[in-house]
């Protein structure tokens, strides 16, 4: 099978000063990538880069992103756009502080898929077509009342409910390809778990390619097929997850890897 995405020694700059260098590695469909290492490592430049959010200041420098063939760093800006959210879509570290906080999240769904032209006919309509397509993604990934989620401003959920909801919403378009920076940050396990296991029903359910940003070692074990792990800004390691993780031959991932036992030996003392 063709890669879906292949990144080939990128460089990346912020300022003309490399924070990203000479990265490369390569997702199929239906497969999930973790890219782990320290913070600053460049974890989240790298999906900023495949999204085309480097800001003013950043610029891919060397090397090429190629999605389904289509060179990502040469496509205009509106090239780019069309292929946001239908082709490639987001999850971001804080999904609730993405969604207006004084519109519904029905309302907000909704705006989405009409402004990718995915809705047919009026107003009322639209919102009723948006929130049944809604309401079968949240049923599947553990929101069982979704009339009231929609009905809700984001400030109204939990972080782990918001969490869903924006995994929902980029769900809705059918993307091949998911980019989810950090999605389990800052959330107790047991909403963590909640969101892995979201993931790869999602995965499963429409054979998604995801690439999943995460601090947290055992969040990539639990999810990715491969791993790569980034050290200021250069790979470290990259291979199947099992691999890396556990059989690795590299000094930096064993150290990271000993240093996740030592805290998890600290933890149950």
């Amino acid at each position: 099978m063709e890669p879906l995405l292949r990144v080939e020694q990128v460089t990346i700059c912020y300022n003309k000063e490399p924070v990203v260098q000479n990265v490369s590695f390569a997702l199929r469909e239906g497969e999930i990538l973790g890219i782990v290492g320290e913070s600053g490592s460049g974890k989240s430049t790298v999906l900023k880069a495949v999204m085309g959010l480097l800001g003013g200041a950043g610029r891919v420098t060397g090397g090429h992103i190629y999605y389904k063939e289509k060179n990502l760093t040469d496509l205009s800006g509106e090239e780019l756009r069309k292929l946001l959210g239908p082709e490639i879509g987001m999850v971001f570290q804080d999904s609730g502080a993405s969604f207006c906080p004084i519109r519904t999240v029905g309302n907000q769904l909704c705006e989405s898929l009409r402004e990718h032209g995915l809705l047919n006919g009026g107003r009322r309509a639209a919102r009723r077509e948006s929130d049944r397509r809604a309401a079968r993604i949240m049923e599947k990934i553990g929101l069982t009342d979704p009339e009231r989620v929609l009905d809700s401003y984001p400030f109204e959920l939990s972080g782990g409910m918001n969490q869903r909801v924006g995994i929902c919403g980029a769900m809705m378009l059918h993307p091949s390809l998911l980019l989810a920076d950090e999605p389990t940050s800052a959330l107790d396990v047991t909403v963590q778990k909640q969101v892995v296991e979201t993931l790869r029903q999602m995965r499963d359910q429409y054979k998604t390619a995801m690439i999943v940003v995460t601090h947290n070692i055992g969040v990539a074990g639990a999810l990715a097929d491969q791993v790569l792990v980034l050290q200021n800004g250069r790979v470290m390691d990259y291979g199947p997850t099992d691999q890396v993780l556990h059989h690795s031959k590299n000094a930096y991932t064993k150290n990271l890897m000993d240093s996740v036992l030592r805290l998890k030996e600290e933890d149950g003392k």
